[in-house]
């Protein structure tokens, strides 16, 4: 029995309708999984990444792990707003900091460097660098040692801004460049000395 064109396209039509409700049906079943994959490769947090980064927020923003062959870990998790803030003793004194691969110096605010024992005068601010706000005068220093965890650089070059200018203390590259390494993983940033 032979079948006419339009029958012929009538199941062509049809099967393709079929194949497009087996389509949709899978994918609502496992929306989730395609919808984690697919955030996955656009570099974009899942659901399991946003929990484990608030879990590690709850911790203390800081904990020294055990020397491995090669010097001293570190790891601090990110905080709610996926920064890393930590404490930083500069020059034996406490100061809050963020550590920030995007700067190129460490950079201190003016009353973190008094709290570091570093006591500047207008004529010391004889730098101009660009920052996110604009320019800005800064007073090049070095810290005698930046000592987070375990791990202490001696010598660091910094800047200091001027009054009111910065809020948050920066842990930047001139720091980060000594350490044998760091990386970011899981929500949480390991400094290696």
């Amino acid at each position: 029995m032979a079948l006419t064109s339009g029958t012929k396209q009538f199941m062509r039509e049809a099967v393709s309708w079929g194949v497009v409700a087996i389509i949709a049906v899978a994918a609502l079943t496992h929306f989730e999984t395609l919808k984690v994959g697919a955030e996955r490769m656009l570099g974009l947090p899942t659901p399991l990444d946003v929990a484990e980064v608030q879990q590690n927020a709850r911790r203390p923003a800081q904990t020294a792990m055990a020397p491995v062959n090669r010097g001293t870990v570190v790891e601090i998790a990110a905080q709610d707003n996926g920064h890393f803030n930590t404490e930083a003793d500069i020059n034996g004194r406490p100061v809050e900091v963020m550590i920030d691969t995007g700067a190129t110096m460490v950079a201190l605010s003016y009353e973190d460097a008094e709290r570091a024992g570093l006591f500047l005068r207008e004529k010391d601010f004889t730098r101009a660098v660009s920052t996110a706000n604009g320019m800005a005068r800064v007073a090049p220093v070095t810290l005698d040692r930046v000592t987070i965890g375990h791990i202490t650089v001696r010598d660091v070059p910094a800047a200091v801004a001027e009054r009111g200018r910065l809020k948050t203390s920066l842990l930047g590259m001139s720091f980060l460049s000594r350490l044998s390494g760091f990386d970011m993983r899981a929500g949480r940033l390991i400094l290696q000395e």
